[in-house]
């Protein structure tokens, strides 16, 4: 079984019937889908062309992807990311899980830190709700503008982050994006280019955060998560086999670089079908 545990609907022109067909052509048995609920001026209008709500509840509604769950319910598993700086913002996410059955807080991708207080009380709610939470994290990098943003910071760097992970050791929280997997190196690369290249050095920053926290997983969805599990193929193989217990296949986009980078590294099947699908099932259980 393979479960693509990230991503989101009619994202770059993948409409219902379309993103079925490319799951089918993989070999994907079913996605987490989720929403993406930010301000229009927190994110970069680049983006515009390839997202189905850029005003009103977007830029990817939740009511998008309640849409495909209805239609689709064996195949798809709801997700929703209320902006948790909007003072209704719990109260909309317990009406979805009562009125839709959401499973997974995400995606959390916004510019504020991610421990700030009203981080951490919708982070706690997800604990208790049993809703694990994917965060998305990037560091400032000059982008040659000043409007509408200068850069495209999100979450606050990997040690917000980590405060985040620490103050709420009964949520599960999913690390993701460039500002997450720069620190699977202990290089200094991280915040100099979002896409790390060269050797991975042991000893990153994600190494010893999945050692301390049990309640932090990985998700290895986009091109940040194949560019950091490809540089160095020696190590991405025994992290996966330290950490298979902690580690979700993802895309977070349709192509397959993600099933051929876990299929070149020669894992055992047990980590790989952990990977694949033993991990999601055991955070958000298909049955319940």
């Amino acid at each position: 079984m393979i479960i693509d545990a990230h991503n989101h609907p009619d994202w770059y022109g993948h409409h219902a019937a379309k993103f079925l067909a490319n799951m089918d052509e993989l070999g994907i048995d079913r996605t987490w889908l989720l929403s993406w609920e930010a301000p229009a001026d927190e994110y970069d209008p680049a983006y515009i062309k390839v997202l189905p709500d850029p005003a009103g509840e977007g830029p990817i509604s939740f009511a998008r992807c309640a849409a495909y769950v209805e239609r689709y319910p064996d195949r798809f598993v709801l997700g929703y990311a209320p902006d948790p700086r909007r003072p209704d913002a719990i109260d909309r996410l317990r009406m979805a899980i009562d009125l839709y059955g959401v499973r997974i807080y995400g995606e959390l991708k916004l510019r504020m830190m991610y421990d700030n207080p009203d981080a951490l009380r919708m982070f706690r709610f997800c604990g208790e709700a049993g809703l694990p939470v994917v965060v998305h994290i990037d560091y400032e990098f000059a982008t040659g503008r000043a409007y509408p943003r200068p850069n495209w910071w999100y979450g606050g760097g990997i040690e917000a982050f980590e405060r985040a992970v620490q103050a709420c050791p009964e949520t599960i929280f999913l690390g993701h994006a460039p500002g997450f997997w720069a620190h699977i190196s202990a290089d200094d690369q991280f915040d100099k280019t979002p896409y790390p290249t060269g050797p991975v050095v042991p000893g990153g920053r994600i190494e010893r955060m999945l050692r301390q926290y049990p309640n932090l997983y990985c998700d290895i969805s986009a091109g940040s998560g194949v560019n950091a599990l490809s540089r160095d193929a020696d190590y991405t193989r025994s992290f996966l086999i330290e950490f298979q217990d902690r580690v979700l296949y993802g895309r977070d986009y349709f192509d397959n670089r993600h099933q051929e980078c876990l299929e070149s590294l020669g894992l055992p099947e047990e980590a790989l079908a952990k990977i694949y699908s033993g991990n999601a099932l055991k955070l958000v259980p298909l049955d319940v």
